[in-house]
């Protein structure tokens, strides 16, 4: 699972995954991961191999092909195409177009046939974006995981500018929220996730002229990827430590933000590590007045004031 690579054409980090779970990103782009160079040819995926490139906790195989259903109904609705410069030629197709799904055979499986104007998206590629899907599985927020992609495209210039309306639409944020709203749920689950994977990352808003100084865009800055930098063939532990140093180092987080981004990378209940780091706060409290006291008793002695 570690040497996984996801590997496309930039064009497909420009199609919102809208509706799509955490889930339902995780199935997508783990079949994404072993399409690429098949050509057209149908490529067979058991459930087994499914479950543990993306992860999948539930074993039930029901609930496993209701997800998978799901999946690919929200690839259905969408659409890669190309318009041109004119707006009076344009066309629309989707990535699959056979999705079978067998679960009636003794080793269930999945076949899935890419359609044939969408080969280049996968195919003999020039240009590309690419990560370790175990990165990308292994987040939580749909928000971290759409930005995570979108930034890798960007990996080895360490700076990325979305304006306003193409983050909302990129990221398939409702329309009713609130710039409050976005904060809360949108910028801080993606600080805290993708801080341990882009070192030195930095989220800044930036503000247009008029009543209030409206938020009119995102500037994502970060430390370089080199072009050669490896990115897949990486221990657990490796990446454990990267992801430790990424966060103690990173200057915009606050404690808080960095206990729960540690929390997350762990594995542990959210509040584990803040919950340990007040313990050894206590601890060091309690024995500071201890050595006070032990302190102020010598004084005494020494001073001739015990009897």
């Amino acid at each position: 699972m570690s040497n996984e690579l996801v590997k496309y054409q930039p064009e497909l980090n420009t199609i919102p995954l809208r509706k799509f779970s955490p889930t339902e990103m995780n199935l997508f782009f783990s079949i994404i991961s072993r399409m690429r160079d098949k050509g057209d040819q149908t490529v067979r995926f058991s459930f087994d191999q499914l479950k543990d490139l993306s992860n999948y906790k539930p074993t039930a195989n029901r609930r496993f092909i209701d997800d998978l259903k799901r999946t690919y109904n929200h690839l259905m609705d969408l659409r890669f195409g190309s318009q041109s410069k004119s707006g009076l030629s344009f066309e629309r197709f989707v990535m699959f177009t056979k999705f079978k799904i067998n679960g009636d055979v003794e080793e269930p499986y999945v076949d899935i046939e890419i359609y044939k104007d969408a080969l280049p998206l996968l195919n003999h590629l020039e240009s590309w974006v690419r990560y370790a899907l175990v990165e990308f599985r292994d987040l939580k927020s749909s928000y971290a995981k759409t930005m995570f992609r979108l930034l890798k495209g960007y990996r080895t210039t360490g700076y990325a500018y979305f304006s306003k309306s193409d983050f909302i639409e990129l990221l398939d944020i409702p329309k009713s929220y609130r710039q409050s709203n976005t904060d809360q749920y949108v910028i801080s689950p993606i600080k805290e996730e993708l801080t341990p994977l882009f070192r030195g990352l930095t989220v800044r808003k930036k503000y247009g002229k008029g009543r209030g100084k409206p938020v009119i865009g995102y500037a994502f800055a970060w430390t370089p990827e080199r072009k050669d930098a490896e990115d897949v063939h990486v221990s657990k532990t490796e990446r454990l430590n990267k992801a430790k140093f990424n966060i103690e180092h990173n200057g915009e987080l606050t404690d808080k933000e960095k206990w729960r981004a540690i929390d997350k990378i762990k594995g542990l209940k959210l509040g584990t590590t803040e919950a340990e780091h007040n313990k050894q706060e206590q601890e060091k409290r309690e024995e500071q007045i201890r050595a006070e006291e032990r302190q102020k008793i010598l004084e005494k002695l020494r001073n001739g004031g015990l009897r």
